[in-house]
């Protein structure tokens, strides 16, 4: 979920980020070797794509009770949540990882990735997620994510961050893994726009350093056309796909600040994204799966449910406050939805 300045309007600065893309791809991309469309697509015939259900919104449950519920909902996979908020504690991954991932595999499904808190090579318990999950046969995890830092420059931070990128990218390959770098919008936030997440990548083999494209956030910062373009520049770079959908509200009676640096600017009723049920916002489903269709994309699909009314589920609550019923019946609701579009497509 976003916080308030993240739901906040584009500011001046926030505009100005998209102002300086140009260069920004200039100056950071003209001593690199590779660009996005020198590195081949992962898969030319990315036969059925799989479907996870991210397991922060099952938290309310054990692991093998939320495998069977996603089994039974008609999930492909589980995207275990490896943090400390999460299912699962990185300081006890090393046992308590493979007991997970055996609880899914025995309700049928598969543990294609993990979501965890990593940022870089030097993050707590980094090495010992990695390795653990290669072994268990986990090719892919969610990391991330960055910030603009006040009074720097785009290019100025992003390139102060390319020698942790690049030493978190070793570490994945030293382990066989690929790390997947979520897209959040929001003022503030690196990978929003998406450009940028591409340029701090140049360079680097996507086998082991990647993206995980939310199409709802990216729909967020490019609602028109803009979630076209970022989705064909990363085509290469995309091994994850996350799917959540939004529509824009108005919040009367708040005073938003657009820019996290200076709390002098203020929005009344300023108008946010709101996360709503998958096929009932603002997100181009269909568009967007004839795009990952063509990028010949083979990854892992996630869905996420992060809208009001979810009792809990939607912040990865270990309680909920309605019927457990009333949770899984709008799992299986917007899931329903999501097979639907992408067996029109062909995608499963």
């Amino acid at each position: 979920m976003m916080n308030d300045f993240s739901q906040g309007m584009m500011s001046r600065r926030t505009l100005l980020l998209g102002a300086a893309m140009s260069s920004a791809l200039h100056a950071l991309a003209k001593d690199t070797p590779q660009s996005a469309d020198a590195v081949e697509p992962a898969a030319s015939n990315p036969g059925k794509l799989k479907i996870c259900v991210f397991s922060k919104h099952l938290q309310w449950t054990s692991i093998s009770d939320a495998a069977a519920i996603a089994r039974d909902i008609g999930f492909d996979g589980v995207d275990l949540t490896v943090r400390s908020d999460g299912h699962i504690s990185p300081d006890r991954v090393e046992t308590d990882l493979p007991a997970a991932v055996e609880a899914v595999h025995r309700a049928g499904l598969e543990v294609p990735m993990i979501t965890t808190e990593i940022m870089g090579a030097e993050t707590p318990h980094a090495e010992a997620i990695l390795r653990t999950a290669s072994k268990l046969g986990i090719r892919q995890y969610r990391w991330g994510w960055f910030s603009y830092l006040a009074n720097e420059g785009v290019v100025e931070r992003l390139n102060q961050l390319k020698p942790q990128v690049k030493a978190l990218a070793d570490l994945n390959k030293e382990n066989q893994i690929c790390g997947m770098y979520h897209t959040h919008s929001g003022p503030g936030l690196i990978g929003g726009p998406i450009w940028d997440v591409w340029t701090l990548f140049q360079g680097l083999d996507p086998r082991w350093l990647a993206v995980n494209y939310d199409i709802g956030h990216a729909t967020v910062e490019g609602g028109y056309g803009g979630w076209i373009a970022s989705s064909r520049l990363v085509k290469n770079q995309m091994r994850g796909i996350a799917l959540k959908d939004f529509t824009w509200q108005q919040n009367k009676g708040k005073n938003i600040h657009p820019d996290p640096f200076d709390k002098s600017l203020g929005i009344e009723d300023a108008w946010v994204p709101h996360w709503c049920p998958t096929g009932q916002g603002m997100v181009n489903f269909a568009g967007f799966f004839d795009i990952v269709k063509k990028n010949g994309f083979s990854g892992p699909v996630q869905l996420h449910f992060e809208y009001p009314g979810l009792g809990g589920a939607e912040n990865g609550k270990k309680n909920l406050t309605i019927p457990k019923q009333e949770v899984i019946d709008a799992m299986r609701r917007d899931l329903t939805f999501v097979k639907g579009v992408m067996r029109e497509k062909q995608l499963i």
